[in-house]
């Protein structure tokens, strides 16, 4: 068995720190929100000192960032990429996105940021700037060209793109919010797979083209 204390384990332990910061981190936004999350308790509840956080992170500013970039921002890089999968089925393709929203970032700890940010942005703006042009933007962007693509297919009406978009994200932010909020009362849960499929399902049948009339007699 190899000696835990070897330079080779030792060096991982080190290449692993960032992600454990990171993970620390979001756990204590979301559970205490951004203002009254300190660093020495992120760098307790990581297992390391203060000074070790600081070796990574200049200030929370920056510890914030890497939680976006670390973990939202891959997950819309997966959206994006599902534009080309998915060009051809532009029904399959909002679906895709939405559940794979929730998969990997609604039902995780990262599900928490959409009310730390509504919470705490106008006093904290420059994360809240931050937030918007790193994950808001594109994910607006995502959801529209989807839109874009299913009216050039003549799948879907032509449609306000922005209003629907904004139409789209509603019950997702909704969602998050009551699963960081109201689900811990009792009989307050909301089953997120029936949920977000009549979801789908209106905004689907609102999105789909009318079929052609036929001539009458």
């Amino acid at each position: 068995m190899q000696n835990p204390d070897t330079p080779h384990s030792h060096q991982r332990r080190k290449q692993a720190r960032p992600a454990e910061l990171t993970a620390a981190a979001l756990a204590l936004f979301v559970e205490r929100g951004y203002a009254a999350t300190r660093l020495e308790d992120v760098a307790a509840r990581a297992g390391v000192s203060k000074g070790t956080l600081y070796l990574y992170f200049g200030n929370k500013e920056e510890l914030f960032k890497a939680v976006i970039r670390e973990g939202i921002v891959p997950v819309i890089e997966i959206g994006e990429a599902l534009l080309d999968t998915f060009r051809d089925d532009p029904e399959r393709l909002l679906r895709e996105i939405v559940f794979g929203w929730w998969k990997m970032i609604g039902s995780t700890p990262l599900g928490g940021i959409p009310k730390l940010m509504i919470a705490e942005a106008a006093n904290f703006p420059e994360i809240a700037q931050f937030h918007f042009d790193e994950v808001i933007v594109r994910i607006r962007r995502l959801l529209g060209t989807a839109l874009e693509l299913g009216a050039a297919k003549g799948v879907f009406r032509q449609v306000d793109i922005e209003a629907q978009v904004q139409i789209i994200l509603a019950p997702l932010l909704m969602l998050a919010m009551w699963e960081h909020s109201f689900a811990c009362c009792a009989g307050a849960g909301i089953d997120p797979q029936r949920y977000l499929e009549a979801a789908l399902d209106l905004i689907l049948n609102g999105l789909r083209q009318a079929p052609a009339q036929g001539g009458g007699k």
